[in-house]
Order: structure tokens, then C-alpha cells, then sequence
């Protein structure tokens, strides 16, 4: 997501307070907490910010967000998972954090038991970009080449563990092929080494990147989603292009401590649900090549299950290891 239009839009949408709401009217009400377990400014800090500006008159209480980075999100979620299961502390949930991480290092909670999902909020694909010094112009292509010369294939990642790492280990799985994985120290350090020509490739979560598509400085041949994007109409899916079964979204949902009362998991899905579907958030975000999910608690449950079981199962396969 572009960084600046998530400030612009929140500009809009925020009343000034720097994301706090005054209740409302007919007593005090205990504060209710939207955490996000890593800096401002990303995907989920924007969700969570959008969400924070629009619940203070249905639930009749201030909504803030705090921001408590660390440890690739699992500070913050370790926080909430702690909290009283009262509805007035939740967390922003990620794939990472989630359903990739557990299968990676030992975490101080257990994913599937310790939290109570609410509700998906947004998600987005990743865009396959290639160098154009690599002689391919289709994943078919690229599966091939990697046949042919295997290891000789490179692709970029924000660190070991992240979803523009995972998204070529899956890649690798299905298609019985070989690429040598390489490593940044985050993602400013990516799209200037494959713009160089240092590495072949990379998954990219960020639209922004385009624009060096329409320059003829790198090739995109592919989205991971399961459908072909709006504004990108002529760029295939993953699965289409020859990898059935390659669904590889960047997701951001909310989930609260274990345990949620029936009748506060209901209401807070509703009200956060109606939150994020109002049309200029809608629009602005389909304009960033992402889209709005807002699915029931229980759809949550089942997407979160499966999310868990792939990524473990490409984690196994491609013997995946934190060092």
C-alpha cells in the first residue's frame, strides 16, 4: 500500500486526536483498545485506523489505536492474547503473524487457541516482477528456465519467514523446481536490487511497483490471489498460469483474547464489518489493488485454519528454518 495516500485518507476519515473518539454521550465507558502489533504507517495500521474512526458511536465508547511493535508482530499479539476477554482489547492479525511465524519459532501463544477471530478486514495479492534480463515473459516460462538451469534462479524476500519469501517457496513446491532464495533486511531493499539486475525476481505486495513495470524496468507475470485484479485485467493468476492451487493473499484481520462472550463477538463483527464497508474506503482500496473481505467470525475460524495448514505444509517441504 502506498504509504502517503494511507496518511491522506486517514487524514480524511479521522477526527483530530491522532485516532481518538470521544464515547458517546450518557456516562463513561471503559476505552476500548485496537492494537497493532507493528509500526504506523503499514496495511494493518491503516485498517485498524479506518476501523477506530467509525466504531466510538455504535459501541458508545472512545476507540483508540496503539501501536506496540516488535518481534514481527508477536509482541503485541502476545499482549492481547493476555488481556481480559471482554471485547475492549483486540489485535490486527496477519498472515505472517498468524499462520506463517508458528511454524517457524516457538511463540509465547498458541494461534488457533489463544485468540478469538472476528473478522478479515482487508487483503491483497502479491505481484510476480521479473528482471528483464531474465529471458521469460510467463510463469511457464519461468518453471522451464528454473527446470533447465536449477539453483541459477533467484528470488528476493523482505527476510526469511515473510510472505515475499513464502510465495516463492510455494512457487518451488508446486512446481518441483529449484530457485535460490535471497534475503533483505526489510523491504526498501528489495526493488532496488532486482531494478539492478542482482536478483531475477520477486514477490511484491506494493502497487507502487508498478510503475516501473509501465518503465520496462521489470516484467509482471503473475498476481497470487485466485482472481485476476480490476486493474490489471491482463495479468494471470498464479493458478492460471500453470499452478493449480496457488492462493497467496497478504491479509489483515482483527481477533480478540480467547474466549469472547457469544454477544461481543457478534456486535463487535457487525459494527466493524459496517466500518469498513463505506464507499470511498472501499474504492480507495480496490485503487490499491487490495479489496475488502469484513466475513463472519466462523468464516474467519475456517480461513484461518487453512491459511495455518498451507504455510506449515510448504514450511515442511521446503525444510524453511529461522537462523
Amino acid at each position: 500500500m502506498n504509504v502517503l495516500w494511507m496518511y491522506s485518507l486517514a487524514a480524511v476519515l479521522c477526527a483530530p486526536g491522532g485516532g481518538q473518539v470521544a464515547h458517546a454521550q450518557g456516562g463513561p465507558a471503559k476505552v476500548m483498545r485496537i492494537v497493532v502489533p507493528f509500526p504506523p504507517g503499514g496495511p494493518s495500521d491503516y485498517a485498524a485506523r479506518i476501523v477506530a474512526q467509525r466504531l466510538p458511536e455504535a459501541l458508545g465508547q472512545t476507540v483508540i489505536v496503539e501501536n506496540r511493535p516488535g518481534a514481527s508482530g508477536v509482541t503485541g499479539a502476545d499482549y492481547v492474547a493476555r488481556q481480559p476477554a471482554d471485547g475492549n482489547t483486540i489485535v490486527i492479525a496477519n498472515v505472517g503473524m498468524i499462520t506463517i511465524l508458528p511454524h517457524l519459532q516457538k511463540l509465547p501463544f498458541d494461534p488457533l487457541k489463544d485468540f478469538t477471530p472476528i473478522t478479515n478486514l482487508i487483503a491483497g495479492p502479491s505481484f510476480l516482477l521479473v528482471h528483464p534480463s531474465v529471458p521469460v515473459r510467463s510463469v511457464k516460462e519461468v518453471i522451464a528456465l528454473a527446470k533447465k538451469r536449477p539453483g541459477e534462479l533467484t528470488f528476493a524476500s523482505a527476510s526469511v519467514g515473510q510472505v515475499s519469501h513464502m510465495n516463492g517457496e510455494l512457487m518451488k513446491v508446486l512446481a518441483g523446481i529449484d530457485m535460490l532464495h535471497v534475503p533483505y533486511k526489510g523491504t526498501a531493499q528489495v526493488l532496488p536490487e532486482l531494478l539492478g539486475g542482482q536478483v531475477s525476481m520477486t514477490f511484491s505486495t506494493s502497487i507502487d511497483n508498478l510503475q516501473f513495470v509501465k518503465a520496462g524496468r521489470v516484467r509482471v507475470l503473475a498476481v497470487t490471489g485466485r482472481q485476476r485484479l480490476p486493474m490489471l485485467p491482463e495479468v494471470p493468476t498464479m493458478a492460471e498460469s500453470g499452478l493449480p492451487g496457488f492462493d497467496s493473499l497478504n491479509w489483515n484481520g482483527l481477533v480478540g483474547p480467547a474466549g469472547l462472550p457469544k454477544e461481543v463477538l457478534a456486535r463487535l463483527n457487525r459494527e466493524i464489518v459496517r466500518a469498513i464497508n463505506v464507499p470511498e474506503v472501499r474504492e480507495k482500496i480496490t485503487a490499491q489493488g487490495n479489496f475488502i473481505i469484513g466475513d463472519t467470525p466462523d468464516e474467519f475460524v475456517t480461513y484461518i485454519r487453512a491459511e495455518y495448514a498451507k504455510w506449515g505444509d510448504v514450511v515442511k517441504r521446503a525444510k524453511i528454518r529461522l537462523e
